[in-house]
């Protein structure tokens, strides 16, 4: 391998210490911090949280059982509407995670939290233990899924993503803050622009608390923009992008202006993602080292996504919304289920190819709207049920036309042969058939998932024409 054939920013878990020092109340007082945002992401992707001055937050760290008193419905709650399977009469405690405190630039004297769902009581789990743990706590799915990886398959994960969001001057009617598309061009971020101020400030919030920024840039859609940061442990990453989507949304709105997640709210032009950066390493120090081609590890990984990645899709793609992003020919990754070197048309594009360091899994079949600790849980667990079982890759490298330009028999001498779902209600019935996600999730994750995904659509419907539905997507994400 020559030097030439090395690219991009080398990165291992080793060099990487996804913990930020860990601040107590006192450290907390001295950055003249106030208040703690005890956050929570829930099955809809909404941030919850409650504003705890730091003096009773002191005492409740120092009570015997740190937490709060949260309804158990609140995770199955859409606009007051409980799904099925949940109740009001029951109660979690939630209990501060001290590992992800972040200072909010956007907020001066505020600093957030997030944590875990606890039950009151142990109860019986689903391997027949006592245990206090919720199995629908999202950042535990996300926990359990990568621990067992790395405790099952001497795996461990690296995750980095690229946050695309449009900047909306009005929700209704739908207004963008410019009507450029503009991917990468610089009269689509002029100096002094309003759009310049929010990026800066938003890169500068961003750094400030912790989370590494790699770039920023205008994107094809117009009012679109996308931030990527660097690669963490799964846990932690998936922290750093609520941190980050919270710090967008905060400040664009301290400039009058709505950012926004929505999948694709131009017929006429590219949709926003959630693009998920995925490298896999080996906790193995007798692990041949990667070469030019794909270790065994990153094959098996490939080979697991691949087989389940149409059952992920309920996760990734939560809303019916979702699916007008599912099209060929507009760099969205594409409908069929492949991969491809650098390709933008594949589900699953193969990044730096050549440089073992540096190369890593791009999973184009993600938005914004999803929580990212069930997506990420999905497609994580996907991929190392691939390598548990040392699956085989056989599909080929899909570089060149697309699988949807080659034809049926263009596709099958690749070994394509199947089709991503193309609508939410398909992608909810992969799911529920899948053994695969049942076996990450649980069936009972799965089914309440499910019931809240459910709501979210109706509640999402409810509006009388268009207009009012997308002017609903837009707020609410």
């Amino acid at each position: 391998m020559t030097s030439e054939s090395i690219l991009g920013v080398v990165y291992s878990p080793g060099s990487i210490n996804p913990e930020q020092p860990i601040m107590d109340i006192t450290a907390l007082k001295d950055l003249g911090i106030r208040f703690i945002r005890l956050q929570f992401v829930d099955l809809t992707n909404n941030v919850r949280y409650r504003v705890i001055p730091i003096a009773y937050f002191e005492k409740m760290l120092a009570s015997p059982r740190p937490s709060i008193a949260i309804a158990a419905a609140i995770l199955g709650v859409v606009y007051l509407h409980i799904a099925d399977g949940f109740t009001t009469d029951t109660e979690y405690l939630y209990v501060p995670d001290m590992s992800s405190v972040r200072v909010l630039q956007y907020k001066p004297g505020h600093a957030s939290v997030l944590g875990w769902f606890e039950e009151k009581t142990a109860v019986v789990g689903s391997d027949g233990q006592l245990s206090s743990q919720v199995d629908l706590c999202p950042r535990r799915i996300l926990h359990q899924v990568a621990e067992t990886a790395r405790d099952v398959s001497e795996v461990e994960f690296l995750v980095g993503f690229e946050t695309e969001f449009i900047l909306l001057s009005s929700t209704n009617p739908i207004t963008t803050i410019h009507n450029l598309e503009g991917y990468s061009n610089t009269l689509a971020l002029p100096t002094g622009s309003l759009a310049e101020r929010v990026l800066e400030e938003i890169v500068d919030a961003l750094e400030k608390s912790g989370i590494e920024v790699q770039m920023y840039h205008a994107e094809a859609a117009p009012g679109q923009y996308e931030i990527a940061t660097g690669p963490l442990p799964p846990l932690q990453a998936c922290d750093a992008l609520v941190h980050t989507r919270e710090t967008i949304y905060n400040v664009a709105n301290k400039h009058g202006l709505r950012a926004t997640l929505a999948p694709r709210i131009h017929d006429y032009s590219c949709g926003t993602g959630a693009h998920t950066h995925i490298s896999v390493h080996s906790t193995n120090p007798d692990s041949p080292p990667k070469g030019v081609t794909l270790s065994n590890l990153e094959s098996s990984f490939l080979t697991g996504l691949l087989d389940h990645l149409p059952a992920t899709l309920a996760f990734t793609m939560p809303l019916p919304a979702s699916y007008k992003r599912m099209e060929d020919g507009i760099f969205s990754g594409g409908t069929y289920v492949c991969w491809a070197t650098n390709s933008r048309e594949v589900p699953v594009r193969l990044c730096n190819a050549a440089s073992p360091g540096a190369r890593n899994f791009e999973i184009k079949q993600i938005d914004g709207t999803s929580n990212p600790y069930l997506a990420l849980a999905a497609v994580l667990g996907a991929g190392a049920l691939g390598i548990c079982r040392g699956g085989e890759l056989t599909m080929k490298d899909c570089q060149g036309p697309s699988a949807a330009e080659r034809g049926e028999e263009g596709r099958r001498a690749l070994g394509i042969t199947e089709r991503l779902p193309l609508s939410w209600e398909e992608a909810r019935k992969r799911m529920r058939e899948s053994a695969a996600m049942k076996e990450v999730f649980g069936q009972g994750v799965i089914e309440k998932y499910l019931s809240v995904n459910k709501v979210l659509a109706e509640a999402l419907d409810e509006p009388k024409d268009e207009a009012a539905k997308a002017t609903l997507l837009v707020e609410m994400f």
